[in-house]
């Protein structure tokens, strides 16, 4: 670990006290990083905005991607206090992150009540084995809309 490392994971961990200390949401903070500048950091926000998607990382991704004007994130860096869920990793793979940094790990989360194994478990089962009910419905008209855009030529890629 060098010292740039250090310095932005004890920040990480600071806002991860600072939100759930505040009662604005859990035990989590994160920062972006692109060539050693700082682009975004927060905590978690579910509480305050009741949002259940305002994990400290989805929070930083959304402000980074605002800030430096772009849905891709291939040149930044997370620091995030503890391992991403399964929403925030699939967030930092849509975002393109290069490299992801954490403290705690997702079983350490799990020991003080934020267990996400469920989730990884769900993901694995058939559809209609999963504890959230799932039917399809309409999947040729959706289909269409699939066409169109497969054969759009103008289309930006993501």
């Amino acid at each position: 670990m060098n010292k740039q490392d250090k310095k932005f994971m004890n920040l990480a961990i600071k806002l991860s006290l600072k939100g759930s200390a505040s009662g604005k949401g859990g035990p989590f903070g994160a920062v972006v990083v692109k060539s050693g500048k700082i682009i975004a950091q927060d905590h978690n926000r579910v509480i305050s905005i009741n949002d259940p998607t305002a994990h400290a990382e989805m929070v930083v991704i959304r402000k980074a991607c605002k800030k430096l004007k772009t849905f891709n994130l291939s040149g930044c860096e997370l620091y995030t206090s503890c391992e991403p869920c399964p929403m925030c990793l699939g967030a930092i793979y849509w975002s393109r992150l290069k490299m992801v940094y954490f403290a705690n790990t997702k079983k350490d989360a799990a020991k003080i009540g934020f267990d996400d194994l469920f989730i990884y478990k769900e993901i694995d089962r058939p559809i209609n084995k999963r504890k959230t009910r799932f039917k399809q419905l309409m999947q040729k008209e959706a289909a269409s809309v699939f066409n169109l855009w497969k054969n759009k030529i103008d289309k930006k890629i993501y």
